[in-house]
C-alpha cells in the first residue's frame, strides 16, 4: 500500500515537472521588445503559442502599454476602447491558459494604428514550443528557460533514484 502511494505521488511529481520544464516564454518583439520599431507580425508567425507558455511583454512604462482586445474587428480597428484587460507596469506576463486566438496593442493614441499590435494563435499539445525567435541565444530568457529544463531534469532524475530505492527497501 505504501508503495503504491509512492509511486502515485511519483508519478503526480514527474507529470508536474515535465509540463514545466516544457512551457516556454516568449518574449514579446523579440530583442526589441513591445516597441514600434518591432515587427509583431512577423515575430508572431515564427513562434509556435501552445497553453501553458507566457507571453512577456516588455517596454518603458511611460511610452507603452499593453491593452488585450475582445477580438478580431476591435484589433483589425485598432479599437482600444473594448478591452479584456490593461497593463502599464512594463514587464507584463500574460499566461497562455487556453487554445484560441488572442489579441494584443499598445495603448498609447495612434501607436497601434502605427502597427504596434499582436495577435497569436495557442494551441494545446505537449511537445516543445518554438522559442527560436522568442529573444536571442545569449539573452537571459533563452539561458533562464535552459537553466529551469535542466534543473527539472535534475529534480526528476533525483526522485526517480529515490523511489528507485524505495522499491528496493
Amino acid at each position: 500500500m505504501v508503495v503504491r502511494k509512492s509511486l502515485l505521488i511519483f508519478v503526480t511529481v514527474m507529470v508536474m515537472i515535465q509540463k514545466n520544464a516544457m512551457a516556454a516564454q516568449h518574449v514579446v518583439g523579440g530583442s526589441q521588445g513591445w516597441d514600434e520599431s518591432a515587427d509583431f507580425k512577423s515575430w508572431a508567425s515564427g513562434q509556435t503559442f501552445k497553453v501553458g507558455d507566457t507571453l512577456v511583454f516588455r517596454y518603458n512604462p511611460g511610452l507603452h502599454s499593453v491593452v488585450e482586445l475582445e477580438g478580431d474587428s476591435s484589433y483589425k480597428s485598432c479599437d482600444i476602447s473594448s478591452t479584456v484587460n490593461s497593463m502599464s507596469a512594463g514587464n507584463d506576463v500574460v499566461k497562455l491558459n487556453k487554445p484560441g486566438t488572442r489579441y494584443f496593442a499598445c495603448g498609447t493614441a495612434g501607436h497601434c494604428d502605427q502597427g504596434m499590435k499582436l495577435k497569436i494563435k495557442t494551441v494545446t499539445g505537449s511537445a516543445p514550443s518554438n522559442q527560436a525567435d522568442s529573444s536571442t541565444p545569449s539573452s537571459s530568457s533563452a539561458a533562464s528557460h535552459c537553466f529551469s529544463t535542466t534543473f527539472f531534469t535534475f529534480i526528476a532524475a533525483i526522485f526517480t533514484v529515490q523511489m528507485a530505492l524505495v522499491f528496493l527497501l
